[in-house]
């Protein structure tokens, strides 16, 4: 029924259910739609039907559901569940989304809705929720299937039906000792080429990919894009098996990074959305702007210093905005690709050379350019080769100038352990502003007495 019809049918049939007290049409409707469509449904859904639309649904939907809702959302649900239905949706969470969830409530909630979890689970989470944010330990999950080395693939076989229901999210069985320490791995396909009498440890690959708990999640991410897996094992200081990362966590962590990216790279601060309050949002881009505009005084500054050039010729005015807007942009331009290169590739010190001298010759062949062109229409404007070369000049060695530093600044940044995408764009652009003036009405200047 509800793959022939359109998302807004979808929503006014399960309204229509609602109103109508029929469930049985209801749960024809979910059957067919996935957790995210089911979340947009209950988006979409007026305030008054979405009671109706949670008690409908049953423990495993509602657990899909609220696994796709951001954690303000999933708060209000759970309160809406009731604590013996919401203490069962907690149980069968994932559990590095439940601590994700756990981690933003206040102690006495937190503590309320652990003590009603089964014990087990709530001891995972609790040991989950110990390793600091933004780690391999903090989004990793305990739902995987390990094997003794010593099984044969009968038994492993065996034990993987057992464990069906988390098999079907992994295609690795993960081989541990007797100390649970990770010393293979082994993949399905192994395992049906396999004879059944064949030992585990004849058949696994002992050279096995991991991370440590206290691994940055962007450095977890970055393993399990270089060799493709959909799952990564994580392992403590004595190399025993804790948990795993998979590739669905690892897209929420590429999401998470680049937006937080994004959001430096623009000076915005923390994350701001559509639903973000006007005095929100203006509170977590005001430290930025602040800053930066103490900084763009300066500007204000080196203009005044050339006041007697500009009004001699008065004409130079006509090119500064050209000048110092070019360079900042050459600057964000250098900016997003060397973030965008750090991300991906771990830099030595024979690529970080290779990638200066790339963006100088980038920076002269784009300030070459611009600087030839601006000079010709300065010279059919004023009628002045004198002006032209000026000006000319003068974005070539900005051009030049904004280029590197959108290279150089945050790779120095990286260096230091400090997140290169803190070199935002405005800071580059404003930076860029005061060396372009300099360095434009300083080559006025010498030229001044050629331009009267």
């Amino acid at each position: 029924m509800a793959l022939d019809m359109t998302e807004n049918e979808i929503t006014l049939a399960i309204i229509k259910s609602l109103k109508e007290g029929k469930k049985t049409a209801f749960q024809e409707i979910i059957d067919q739609l996935q957790p995210y469509d089911m979340a947009q449904q209950y988006h979409h859904l007026p305030a008054k039907h979405r009671n109706k639309f949670l008690i409908y649904l049953s423990i495993e939907q509602l657990t899909e559901l609220i696994q796709e809702l951001d954690n303000d959302e999933q708060v209000n649900a759970l309160q809406k569940l009731g604590i013996e239905k919401s203490t069962q949706v907690l149980d069968l969470m994932e559990n590095d989304e439940l601590a994700s969830l756990l981690s933003d409530l206040d102690s006495e909630q937190m503590e309320e809705l652990l003590s009603e979890m089964n014990k087990e689970e709530s001891a995972i989470v609790k040991n989950l929720m110990n390793y600091p944010p933004e780690t391999a330990g903090r989004i990793m999950n305990n739902r995987y299937v390990w094997i003794p080395k010593h099984y044969t693939i009968r038994e492993a076989v065996d034990k993987l039906k057992h464990f069906a229901e988390l098999a079907e999210y992994l295609n690795y069985l993960y081989v541990i000792d007797e100390q649970k320490k990770l010393v293979g791995v082994v993949s399905y396909k192994d395992l049906l080429l396999a004879d059944l009498h064949d030992q585990i440890e004849d058949i696994m690959y002992s050279r096995v990919v991991k991370a440590d708990v206290h691994t940055d999640q962007e450095e977890v991410a970055k393993l399990i894009t270089r060799y493709d897996f959909v799952s990564l094992p994580i392992v403590e200081d004595d190399h025993k098996l804790v948990g795993v990362i998979t590739v669905d966590d690892v897209l929420d962590v590429v999401i998470q990074e680049a937006n937080e990216d994004i959001e430096k790279l623009h000076a915005s601060g923390k994350a701001i959305d559509f639903n973000t309050k006007p005095i929100t949002a203006a509170y977590r881009r005001l430290p930025w702007l602040i800053l930066l505009l103490f900084i763009g005084l300066i500007s204000g500054g080196i203009i005044s210093g050339f006041e007697d050039t500009l009004e001699t010729v008065v004409a130079l005015a006509f090119f500064m905005p050209m000048i110092a807007g070019m360079t900042g942009n050459t600057g964000t331009q250098s900016l997003a690709v060397v973030v965008r290169g750090l991300v991906s590739e771990d830099l030595d010190f024979k690529q970080v050379v290779r990638l200066i001298v790339r963006e100088l010759w980038v920076g002269i062949i784009i300030g070459v350019t611009c600087g030839i062109l601006i000079s010709i229409i300065a010279y059919i404007w004023r009628d002045s080769m004198t002006l032209g070369l000026v000006v000319g000049s003068s974005l070539l060695i900005t051009l030049i100038i904004g280029t590197l530093a959108g290279t150089i600044i945050p790779l120095i940044l990286y260096k230091f352990n400090i997140d290169p995408a803190v070199a935002s764009g405005p800071l580059i652009t404003t930076i860029n502003d005061i060396f372009s003036l300099l360095i434009y009405f300083g080559i006025a200047t010498a030229f001044i007495t050629r331009l009267m």
